[in-house]
């Protein structure tokens, strides 16, 4: 049998497409004679380029194609490495466009599984669904119901371990900082991040900073953004820089004045995360990640630069990274996206209210710092919001429906 998935962006990658493929691996065997895992990705604004060295990684994906080579897939049915496919197979979509796996696997003459976390579409033609709500459901003819199943929220696989841990007592203060994984993000982001912990620690010595690094990104690359003749926005706006130190297996950034934030290589690093007090981070899929680990966050988007923040989604993310052009786009987009922005982030979103603070505009190092601060010295209002962000967050166990339904298909 065959499994092919098809996937896009690194928060899909990472948040979806990794709990399955383990239980597709527990549910349906080991044995690869038996079982193909194939991934697929299709191309995404979000993307870092290395989403296919990410799935590759993973030990139960037996082959992966990289997003360059997707169309002549979708158009023709060739792979770039024409691969062979059995007689018998599903096609599991986790991110891109539905109509993706409609035409694949009408081709392929596979049984198609949707995850479908917001809305379903080509209901009439695909096979199955598992959806996050049973609102979407909701929203779908009678007639076509039958092949709807509510799973849950597929983001929400994370809790499982922050459950295991979130009550291990620690007295040590440890702060999360979440820069992002692109340029778009990384440029304002390091060095924003870097000023706020300088201040935070200026005041406080005792408090221990942890970066994550996203599995997209080397360390390398990412000391790059805390490096002024790399990134302009250091001397402009933050003025701390750091460099990178490895020593006995371990690395970290070391500020100008002399701070040391340990870099987590290890993925994904639910176990350190959950740990946290709190996290500074950007918008994303990481959102979805610390909500479900209960994880308190503060939401930092920076524009003191306006024409530096390019990652937008669609067609905002396409015009301001137009070469020649893309400045002044990047600048109007951020100047409207300050007077309308919304929701944000995914446990807000959830919510429908803020439950955790969307900051945005022009940020001062002290101004955040001062309310981490004041949220460790009153513990109080971070259960507060632990509480909020465990009302709101789905329950774990999609992955396993998720792989049910494709059982169920592949013995149609």
């Amino acid at each position: 049998m065959d499994v092919l998935i098809l996937s896009n962006g690194p928060g899909e990658i990472t948040t979806w497409v990794r709990p399955v493929v383990r239980e597709l691996r527990e549910k349906l065997g080991y044995d690869r004679s038996q079982l193909r895992i194939s991934i697929v990705l299709s191309p995404c604004s979000n993307a870092t380029g290395k989403e296919a060295e990410v799935a590759l990684n993973y030990p139960e994906v037996d082959r992966v194609q990289d997003a360059t080579h997707f169309f002549p897939f979708l158009l023709w049915g060739r792979t770039f490495d024409n691969w062979e496919w059995r007689n018998r197979g599903v096609v599991l979509f986790l991110g891109g466009d539905q109509i993706f796996p409609l035409v694949i696997s009408k081709r392929l003459r596979y049984r198609s599984v949707i995850y479908a976390e917001w809305s379903a579409r080509w209901y009439r033609w695909l096979d199955c669904f598992g959806v996050m709500k049973p609102e979407i459901i909701s929203q779908v003819p009678t007639q076509y119901q039958h092949k709807f199943t509510v799973v849950g929220d597929l983001m929400a696989e994370a809790s499982a371990i922050g459950k295991e841990r979130e009550n291990q007592p620690n007295s040590e203060a440890i702060i999360g900082l979440l820069p992002g994984s692109k340029a778009g993000k990384l440029t304002p982001g390091v060095p924003f991040c870097l000023a706020i912990a300088q201040y935070i620690h200026t005041k406080n010595p005792q408090t221990r900073f942890i970066i994550p690094v996203a599995p997209t990104l080397d360390l390398p690359t990412l000391a790059s953004y805390a490096n002024p003749q790399h990134n302009r926005l250091i001397d402009k706006v933050w003025g701390v820089d750091a460099t990178l130190v490895t020593k006995n297996e371990s690395s970290y950034l070391e500020t100008s004045g002399g701070l040391r934030i340990e870099l987590i290589t290890h993925f994904p690093a639910y176990d350190t995360l959950s740990q946290c007090h709190l996290c500074l981070t950007t918008v994303g899929a990481n959102t979805a990640e610390l909500g479900a680990l209960a994880v308190p966050m503060i939401i930092l988007i920076p524009t003191q630069k306006m024409d530096t923040m390019r990652s937008w989604d669609g067609i905002p993310g396409i015009l301001a990274n137009l070469p020649g052009v893309g400045s002044a786009f990047a600048s109007a987009i951020n100047w409207l996206v300050l007077r309308n922005l919304g929701l944000r982030a995914w446990p807000n979103i959830w919510a429908g209210r803020e439950i955790v603070p969307e900051l945005v505009g022009d940020l001062q190092a002290a101004e955040v710092g001062d309310m981490v601060l004041e949220w460790l010295n009153h513990p109080e209002k971070l259960a507060a919001i632990q509480h909020n962000l465990r009302c709101v967050r789905g329950q774990s166990g999609a992955a396993q429906k998720i792989v049910q339904l494709v059982e169920q298909q592949l013995n149609y």
